[in-house]
C-alpha cells in the first residue's frame, strides 16, 4: 500500500497554504502578519486559500514561517542514563531557546523490524524533523525509514555520514589516542582497556584512538589487555574484573565511557587497590558518574549538551534551507573535546598483590 503523504496526517500547515496560493512560506507569513510589501493579487490568493483549507494561523504557524521548526523529534535509546540526562537537557534548552517543542519518544528495540516499525509510528506525528542520538544514530532500519518518508535527521556521535543526514560527533579517534598518551606519559605501559558497545562507531574509534597510542609509543597493540564492554556499569564491572583477574593484571584501564570507569573504581576498592596509587582509572564524556564516585575521574570531556542543542540548530538551518528552496544535503560539525585531570590517574606505581575476590 502506497505511504501516505506527511501533509496527509495532520492538520493544515503553512506549507499547505503556500502551496495552493502558488507562493513562498515566507510570502504568507507577511500577508499573515499585515505586511505591506505584497501584491493586492498575492495577498487575496493567500487569504483565499487560507479560507478555503480552514487554515487556522497561530504563533507554531509562525514559527514555521519564519523558518522555525514547531516540534521536532527526538528518539533514544541509551544505556548510559547519565549520558541521556545531559543529551535531554541540552536538546530541552536548545529548543527554549529556538521556540520549538520536542517530542520525545524511547525506542528500546534491539531487532531491526521493530526499530524499522518504531520509526513508522514516530514518523506519524507530524515532527519536522528528527534527532538521533547514540546508539540509534547507527540504526540503518530507523534511518532509512524516515528517509522514506522525506524527514530531515541529524545524527549524534555517528563516525560516519549517513546519506543526506547531518551529522555531531567529536573526534572520538583523536580524544581516545590523547588520554592514552596522557597515561603513557605517567609511565604506564600495561594499559586495560574496556571498549564500549560492539554495534557503535565510536566504540571502534576510540579503541583505533588507543591502538595508535601504544604503537606510537613502541608498544605491541595486540598485546595490550582489552575487555568488551556495551558502556553500561555493570558490563564495567565484569569487564573490569577480568581485567584485574590476569596475572599481570594492568597498572592502568582506560573506560570507554564514564559508567564503566566508575565500575572499574568500585572493583578495584573491593579487591583492596588503591586508586590511583595502585591503579590509575580513566573514563569518557564527562557525565554525572565522573564526579560522584571517589576519587573523581579523570575523563575525556564530551560536550554532551553541547552536541544536542548543535543537532538541533543545524537541523532547523536544514529545515530554513529546504523552505527557501535551497538544496539540502549531508553536512556536519566537529565539536572539541577536552582532557579533564582529577584525581583518579597518577604515575605508575610498582605493583603490590591485589586482594582475593570474595565468592558470591
Amino acid at each position: 500500500m502506497a505511504r501516505p503523504s506527511r501533509r496527509s496526517r495532520g492538520s493544515v500547515t503553512i506549507e499547505d497554504v503556500a502551496r495552493a496560493a502558488g507562493v513562498s512560506a515566507m510570502t504568507v507569513s507577511r500577508v499573515m502578519n499585515g505586511e505591506k510589501n505584497v501584491r493586492d493579487s498575492t495577498r487575496a490568493a493567500v487569504r483565499e486559500a487560507i479560507e478555503r483549507l480552514k487554515y487556522s494561523p497561530n504563533t507554531a504557524a509562525r514559527s514555521l514561517a519564519a523558518g522555525q521548526a514547531t516540534h521536532i523529534g527526538l528518539l533514544y535509546a541509551n544505556p548510559s542514563d547519565a549520558y541521556l540526562s545531559q543529551f535531554l537537557v541540552g536538546a530541552l534548552e536548545g529548543a527554549r531557546r529556538a521556540g520549538c517543542h520536542l517530542v520525545i519518544e524511547a525506542c528500546e528495540y534491539e531487532q531491526e523490524s521493530e526499530q524499522a516499525e518504531a520509526a513508522r509510528r514516530f514518523a506519524t506525528t507530524q515532527v519536522e524533523g528528527v534527532i538521533l542520538p547514540p546508539p540509534l544514530s547507527e540504526s540503518v532500519p530507523i534511518l532509512t525509514e524516515l528517509a522514506a518518508a522525506e524527514i530531515p535527521v541529524v545524527t549524534v556521535a555517528m563516525g560516519r555520514l549517513y546519506e543526506n543526514a547531518l551529522n555531531i560527533r567529536i573526534d572520538d579517534f583523536s580524544a581516545a589516542r590523547e588520554m592514552t598518551d596522557y597515561l603513557l606519559g605517567l609511565g604506564h605501559r600495561r594499559i586495560g582497556l574496556i571498549k564500549g558497545s560492539l554495534t557503535q562507531i565510536a566504540s571502534s574509534e576510540r579503541e583505533r584512538g588507543f591502538r595508535a597510542a601504544l604503537e606510537a609509543a613502541g608498544l605491541d597493540p595486540e598485546e595490550a589487555p582489552i575487555e568488551q564492554g556495551d558502556f553500561t556499569f555493570r558490563s564495567g564491572l565484569a569487564a573490569a574484573e577480568r581485567l584485574l583477574d590476569r596475572p599481570d593484571r594492568p597498572t592502568a584501564i582506560f573506560a570507554s565511557n564514564d559508567d564503566m570507569a566508575a565500575a572499574a573504581v568500585s572493583v578495584a576498592h573491593r579487591r583492596g587497590l588503591a586508586v590511583p596509587g595502585d591503579i590509575s582509572i580513566v573514563g569518557f564524556d564527562d557525565t554525572a558518574p565522573a564526579t560522584t564516585v571517589w576519587p573523581e575521574l579523570t575523563t575525556v570531556r564530551q560536550p554532551v549538551s553541547a552536541m544536542s542543542e548543535a543537532a538541533l540548530d543545524l537541523l532547523l538551518a536544514d529545515l530554513r534551507s529546504r523552505r527557501s528552496g535551497a538544496d539540502t544535503g549531508q553536512a556536519e560539525r566537529v565539536l572539541d573535546h577536552e582532557l579533564v585531570i582529577r584525581e583518579s590517574s597518577g604515575p605508575v606505581a610498582k605493583l603490590r598483590p591485589a586482594k582475593a575476590r570474595k565468592s558470591a
